[in-house]
């Protein structure tokens, strides 16, 4: 949106540059803030493999094959290139972000080995107790699966099993996904089943024996409105709610129902500076609008010169799904998942867990999760921070 195609290359116009008129001439950030912004998962500046430019990473790719890319230059393809042929995944594959993706029949780091069995027996041999291929859970290499381990920590992970049929996230509590907590600390988690101590029941030995509520009621109970109990965000243990990470006055209510993280943007700014949060909505000042009090209300520029800023690459306002205030997008309400400086993101495409977009636990921004402090994965799954209470 800061220049003009011409013959496959970018003009930029005057303020901006780089490839893809994505760098600003003049940065408004401190360095410290850039270099924040710069930061992956690892608090690795642009993976050591670019340098930051105003909050954004330059890959580094002295031969100009833009085989180094990604948003914090996470991407890597020359790891794809096999020493012997030069080929990226000896030919038998495709190459994405520095991983090697196997052709049926092959199997290696760069789809180097071919397998020596026909391709029915290797189905035959990953195929799961309910028909599925590696549970759906894992990948099929030469008749053996490797199972997506989410869990970086434990002996085997999350998933195990010959054909991954194993799924031990089925024992853990929704509110703590990623310590050792199985089975809410009552019970023995076998291949995704738990078995509870005495005294407890429930699907996660979450209820105790004593409480008056059965595990009907007190689920109802926990769950009011919300889709979850606890609204996906905290405990229910005899029909109350414990939010979780404790500690955190930001997710509260009866049933977890608001979470004030909601109002914090990527920056962690709560609505702004220009209203205040309440129940994970922000109530705005008077003279500014929008989910996080973005947008002025008074405007300087006229109405062309609004629209000319709106406009994308292809010349449409807001990719057609917004409408254009003082040269800023404001994307249909109607049509939350919406989002981008041109409204051209679905962030439908965002990761989710336990069916819930990010988790809950971070913002999703152009199809991608950014995720609030203490949190990583794909999908902000993975709790990196202190162990619970």
């Amino acid at each position: 949106g800061h220049g003009k195609c011409d013959c496959g290359k970018c003009k930029c116009d005057e303020g901006w540059n780089g490839e893809a008129c994505q760098y600003p001439t003049t940065c408004n950030l401190t360095r410290r803030k850039s270099n924040e912004m710069c930061k992956n998962s690892q608090d690795i500046i642009c993976s050591g493999a670019g340098t930051c430019q105003c909050g954004r990473c330059k890959c580094a790719n002295s031969e100009g094959n833009g085989l180094v890319y990604g948003k914090f230059c996470e991407c890597d393809d020359r790891e794809c290139i096999d020493d012997e042929t030069g080929e990226f995944c000896t030919g038998h594959g495709k190459c994405y972000c520095g991983n090697c993706y196997c052709e049926a029949g092959w199997h290696g780091d760069k789809c180097e080995f071919q397998c020596d069995i026909t391709p029915w027996e290797i189905k035959k041999r990953c195929t799961s107790p309910d028909g599925k291929i590696c549970s759906n859970r894992g990948t099929c290499v030469c008749g053996e699966c490797t199972c997506h381990d989410v869990d970086p920590t434990g002996d085997w992970g999350d998933i195990h099993g010959d054909t991954c049929e194993c799924d031990e996230r089925n024992c853990k509590a929704v509110y703590d996904r990623y310590s050792d907590d199985f089975c809410s600390g009552h019970g023995q988690c076998n291949c995704g089943r738990c078995d509870c101590k005495e005294g407890w029941t429930g699907k996660k030995c979450e209820h105790p024996r004593s409480c008056p509520l059965s595990v009907e009621e007190s689920t109802k109970k926990c769950q009011g409105n919300a889709n979850l109990p606890c609204s996906g965000r905290g405990r229910c243990e005899c029909g109350q709610c414990t939010c979780f990470p404790p500690g955190d006055n930001r997710v509260h209510g009866k049933n977890c129902e608001c979470d004030d993280r909601q109002c914090e943007n990527a920056e962690g700014d709560v609505c702004g500076g220009h209203g205040i949060c309440s129940c994970g909505r922000c109530i705005c000042q008077d003279g500014w609008f929008g989910n996080w009090c973005q947008h002025s209300r008074n405007c300087s520029m006229t109405e062309e010169e609004s629209r000319s800023l709106c406009e994308s690459a292809d010349g449409i306002l807001c990719s057609g799904k917004g409408s254009c205030h003082c040269g800023k997008c404001i994307c249909s309400p109607q049509e939350w998942y919406i989002s981008g400086d041109f409204c051209e993101c679905d962030d439908r495409d965002c990761d989710k867990h336990d069916g819930l977009i990010c988790t809950g636990n971070g913002v999703c921004s152009c199809g991608n999760c950014e995720c609030w402090e203490g949190w990583n994965g794909n999908a902000c799954e993975i709790w990196l921070g202190r162990e619970y209470p």
